[in-house]
């Protein structure tokens, strides 16, 4: 048994990593929540971006929201293991906090080194749906849906410029889609079938260009956010570490 002394010393260090660590838990749990905001976000604003990048939905939302809910209840539990001083449950709390921040550095790096890769698909799946679009069937074809949304959205038109419609099945039945017309009330089926007076009464701007700008803007936003949790992470693996370490050691003395 220790000297009552060192008892005394080592419960003030304990009293202050506790404070440190339920402070870090909460800001923790707050991540959790900004990233299920962010995950929600994503889905209602870049799914007619995600969309046109595969067949099916993404699922990439999906995980921010997962991941998001899933660090709201590990911080949770962090503050409940900090409260209750069990060395096992900090533990199995900094062992969390490791896998986190793996998964999310691996994320981090592998959408980084493939961006590239991303946005020329993005690209060939643009031009894709714009040559395969069919407004008479867009209610079941999520990549025509995709399109209007963006090109009216983006104030856009056509992949490059608006004359790329005219290479299209559409363009030779119906013209340029109304999803283009600055003015809706303005564009008489007549005019956009016409490229020469369709030019004064849509967007001009092609698409791809507006499009791959507002993914990498936001894909920014995503990935800062990322890195920014996973290292803040390493602080709570410390605290977490460095309390279930004086904790041990505290009822070790006390036998």
């Amino acid at each position: 048994m220790s000297p009552p002394s060192r008892r005394l010393q080592t419960k003030p260090v304990i009293t202050c990593l506790k404070t440190f660590l339920i402070s870090y838990s909460l800001i923790f749990w707050f991540t959790g929540v900004i990233l299920l905001a962010v995950g929600v976000w994503g889905k209602v604003s870049l799914e007619d971006y995600f969309s046109l990048a595969s067949e099916e939905s993404t699922n990439a939302p999906y995980v921010l929201i997962g991941t998001g809910a899933i660090i709201v209840i590990f911080g949770l539990f962090g503050c409940f293991a900090t409260c209750r001083g069990s060395p096992w449950m900090l533990k199995l709390y900094a062992m969390f906090l490791t896998l986190v921040f793996l998964a999310e550095l691996v994320a981090g790096v592998s959408g980084f080194i493939f961006r590239h890769e991303i946005k020329a698909k993005l690209g060939v799946a643009y031009k894709n749906a714009v040559k395969n679009y069919n407004s008479t069937d867009s209610s079941s074809s999520s990549s025509s849906i995709a399109v209007d949304a963006i090109q009216s959205s983006l104030y856009c038109c056509g992949v490059n410029n608006y004359t790329d419609w005219s290479d299209t099945s559409y363009f030779k039945e119906n013209g340029i889609p109304t999803s283009c017309c600055k003015d809706s009330a303005n564009c008489q089926p007549e005019t956009l079938k016409d490229l020469t007076k369709a030019g004064t009464e849509v967007y001009t701007v092609g698409c791809f260009a507006r499009v791959t700008h507002v993914m990498e803007s936001n894909l920014g936003i995503i990935a800062g956010i990322s890195f920014g949790i996973a290292f803040f992470q390493l602080i709570g693996i410390f605290l977490s570490c460095c309390l279930s370490r004086y904790i041990t050691n505290n009822q070790y003395e006390m036998v």
